[in-house]
């Protein structure tokens, strides 16, 4: 594939060495006139003036990559993690390290093999400098080391830099997804200056399976990743860019600050939740009634039985309907007994890892994906951003249950030979499972590694069997006449256990009696209920949603959903929409709806995905009409915003009022106790980026608490037991909520203390005598 057909966005800005010049001496700079005659420059040297003593610049170790001729196969993954385990599996690699930075050498069947890595993307899209305000198209990509908090990323450049300056051929391990292919192509372009590679397809990173994609690794890149992953950053970085900067233009027309930003599926994600939030306002209860008939049973002993309720099918709105019930006093029951068999869940992809790893186990979405990350780099696990609902056999399922055997005895009742499979597939891995491999794990990490390896067995473990019985009352006239007023019981009873045994399962056996004839109705219940309003989405159900609604990936749904709640629109568990998400909704929902579009970002996602499919090299055409069709979308929308850009700022600076209210509010927490004049509330610190807790009476009171720090910090709905102190949650990424109180005063927490401390004093005195 010749390098004119890659995307010509804009040349990466790549560093290169630039000659430097020698300094001149003093004597070769011109005549330095002072007042009065000129002073040749040789008689200043004669003047001693006190030199600085010049620091000594520390050489940089010499680097272990020879200058050699291109001798070696250069395999460039995505992580170092990664790295390793490739270069451990394919040999008996030498690690060697250049400036921090590992890599490994090897040899194999006669060839030398150097294994290196990057640390994720090396490249970032910016836009081209000289334009301003919005919008603007003119983009390229750039290292991303020039960003401050990517700089980190140099040694990888460079490492690369060399590395493929002595290889005579490349190979791309990086993940085989769109994002993994993308990253490879980059380097692949930008720092090997090549056209094309081999590249290794794998899903987990076990030894059998890495030598197998090594030895038959692919002639070239899945171009048609590589395409869809570059087309995916570029609309994203077009909208972000552009719409971000649209809010904030409009915020500045009404003088007031507070980073924002919306993008092609922000925007949608968001509608959904403030949607929800307007039924839930927009809601009236209204009483209805529920009717039960009541059987008492005969017991054989001197305790009376609770009676059996059977439920009339329909709730009922018109209390009016309710006198039809009163005099039913008999009834002709039926009953019915089936044997249901019910199959095991299907393996999991990660919409439905997600979905059952916050159901189980209260973890979210983006904690779940990250944990899931490091359980396949740790070779647990295949890899995890899937689609698929399927087992291959090329997996090897059957080894793969012999190994988990050893630390699951579960694995006993895995009797099936071909195992329960979903209806999704993914082209490019299988479904997610176990490898086989164990290692010691705790806390979330083992909960999900759980989790996955009994969801793996239970494919493979037979159906579940329930007896089941329902018993139908048809209500009888005065004379003795069947009515159309039915009553219905239904009870289950588990056979057997089969899949159940292994994985979580909501099996709840509940006993009835079979009764046929005509039976006395002892009572006739009523109960009076209020219908309720929808129901709050979860992390897990609005993932789920998403992915029906095809909006986002399976890799981007949880980021999203973060970053929305970064900015200040979402809030809670029961994920609520803030004053400012509802009220930025409702600007664009007026002002700008094509923002907020689901079927354009779902037209959109369509046409990537068409290249994902593609089979064709030349997908370049196909990019550009999808990235033209954007722009002019962008155009129109910055035509219609820019005239009301001073009401959407309006409505925005509201909803920005309203939400530091809220904010104010749900961060004060009781009165001072020590000045008993203002309130302590929860405070953020720009400065030191971390939060504390201050007196509002400040300067006058300047009572202070500190707070954990690399922490979100909210107010729990608890007290502390001891001193009734509001409790607090210390919220860390990928992390569980920690709940404490924050009185240094409290009897808890002063035991807590202590207990820490003794347990330093033992670590401290176990070292010592180590020492020793």
């Amino acid at each position: 594939m010749p390098v004119k057909d890659f995307l010509p966005i804009g040349d990466a800005k790549i560093t290169i060495e630039k000659e430097v010049k020698q300094k001149p001496t003093i004597a070769e700079l011109t005549t330095i006139e002072s007042p009065g005659n000129p002073v040749p420059a040789s008689q200043l040297i004669s003047k001693k003036s006190p030199q600085k003593k010049k620091k000594k610049t520390e050489k940089s170790p010499p680097s272990k990559i020879s200058s050699a001729k291109r001798d070696s196969i250069l395999i460039i993954t995505e992580k170092p993690q990664a790295a390793q385990k490739i270069a451990f599996a394919l040999g008996t690699p030498k690690k060697n390290t250049e400036r921090t930075t590992s890599f490994y050498e090897l040899e194999r069947n006669g060839e030398k093999i150097i294994v290196a890595s990057a640390v994720g993307h090396l490249f970032n899209l910016t836009y081209v400098k000289g334009q301003k305000g919005w919008p603007i198209f003119k983009i390229e990509w750039v290292p991303s080391y020039i960003s401050k908090h990517a700089s980190f990323t140099k040694n990888y450049y460079d490492l690369l830099k060399k590395l493929s300056n002595k290889a005579k051929e490349i190979v791309l391990a990086t993940d085989y997804d769109i994002e993994g292919e993308l990253i490879g192509w980059n380097v692949l372009r930008f720092i090997c200056n090549k056209e094309t590679a081999k590249r290794m397809k794998y899903s987990t990173l076990t030894k059998p399976e890495l030598e197998r994609s090594y030895d038959n690794s692919l002639p070239e890149p899945d171009w048609g990743q590589a395409y869809a992953g570059e087309t995916r950053h570029i609309l994203d970085w077009l909208y972000g860019i552009n719409l971000s900067r649209a809010l904030m233009s409009a915020l500045k027309k009404v003088d007031t600050f507070k980073i924002l930003s919306i993008g092609r599926v922000q925007g949608p994600a968001l509608k959904i939740i403030v949607d929800r939030e307007k039924e839930i306002s927009a809601f009236k209860p209204e009483p209805y009634w529920q009717v039960f008939a009541l059987i008492k049973e005969k017991g054989t002993s001197t305790e009376p039985l609770a009676p059996q309720e059977f439920k009339h099918p329909e709730d009922i709105f018109d209390k009016q309907l309710l006198d039809k019930f009163k005099d039913i006093k008999e009834a002709e029951a039926e009953t019915k007994n089936t044997e249901e068999s019910i199959q095991p869940p299907v393996p999991f992809d990660l919409t439905t890892l997600q979905r059952e790893a916050y159901a189980h186990h209260g973890i979210s979405p983006a904690q779940t994906l990250s944990i899931a990350q490091k359980l396949y780099l740790d070779s647990l696990i295949s890899y995890p951003r899937t689609s698929s609902q399927k087992i291959p056999d090329s997996i090897e399922p059957k080894k793969i249950l012999k190994t988990l055997s050893k630390n699951f005895p579960e694995v006993k009742i895995a009797v099936r030979s071909i195992p329960i499979e979903g209806k999704k597939s993914d082209p490019a891995h299988p479904s997610i499972f176990p490898t086989g491999e164990f290692k010691i794990l705790e806390g979330n990490e083992l909960k999900l590694f759980n989790l996955i390896v009994k969801r793996f067995i239970s494919a493979f473990s037979p159906d579940a069997k329930t007896a089941n019985r329902r018993v139908k009352l048809t209500a009888l006239d005065k004379e003795g006449k069947k009515s159309d007023i039915t009553f219905t019981a239904s009870g289950l009873k588990i056979l057997e256990k089969g899949w159940t045994q292994v994985y979580p399962a909501r099996l709840e056996e509940k006993d009835i009696p079979t009764l046929n004839g005509k039976v006395k109705i002892d009572e006739i219940k009523i109960e009076e209920k209020e219908t309720q309003p929808p129901k709050r989405f979860t992390p897990a159900s609005l993932i789920t949603l998403l992915e029906r609604k095809n909006l986002g990936t399976k890799t981007t749904r949880s980021l999203i959903i973060e970053t929305l709640f970064d900015r200040g629109y979402l809030d809670g568990k029961s994920i609520k929409a803030t004053p400012l998400g509802m009220k930025l909704i409702e600007a664009l929902e007026e002002y700008s709806p094509i923002i907020l579009d689901e079927n354009l970002t779902k037209s959109m996602e369509e046409q990537m995905d068409s290249i994902l499919k593609s089979k064709d090299k030349n997908l370049l055409p196909k990019e550009k009409e999808i990235i033209k069709k954007a722009e002019n979308i962008i155009i129109d929308i910055s035509k219609e915003f820019k005239i009301k850009e001073t009401e959407i700022g309006n409505k925005l600076k509201e909803g920005i009022t309203d939400l530091r209210k809220e904010e104010q509010e749900n961060n004060t927490l009781l009165q001072c106790p020590t000045c008993k004049q203002g309130s302590l509330r929860v405070i953020y610190s720009k400065k030191t980026r971390r939060y504390f807790i201050a007196c509002s009476a400040y300067p006058n009171c300047r009572q202070t608490y500190s707070l954990p720090p690399n922490s979100l910090i909210k107010k729990s709905d608890k007290n502390c037991p001891s001193c009734q102190f509001p409790k607090l949650l210390a919220i860390r990424k990928a992390k569980r909520p920690w709940e404490f109180c924050f009185n240094p005063n409290c009897e808890i927490v002063k035991k807590q203390r202590e207990e820490w401390e003794a347990k330093k004093a033992q670590w401290q005195n176990k070292s010592e005598e180590k020492d020793k």
